[in-house]
């Protein structure tokens, strides 16, 4: 993990699937566990998915919202 990445989970939106088009940061917790459970796509995404499911399984979503930009 770079710490420009917890920016780009900010600002990256979903490209596909149920959620497309929200914001990574924004991904519900049982999306983001489907995901750790099946596989995360390969590629920048798949580890972006990856990081988000580690900040929200560990409770750490509120450190993204200083990143928000308003």
């Amino acid at each position: 993990m770079q710490p420009e990445d917890l920016e780009k989970l900010v600002t990256r939106k979903m490209p596909f699937g149920r959620y497309e088009g929200w914001l990574i940061a924004d991904l519900p917790g049982p999306y983001l566990n489907w995901f750790a459970r099946e596989g995360f796509p390969p590629g920048e995404i798949g580890e972006l998915l990856h990081l988000m499911h580690e900040i929200d399984h560990n409770g750490l979503s509120a450190l993204l919202d200083p990143l928000r930009r308003s």
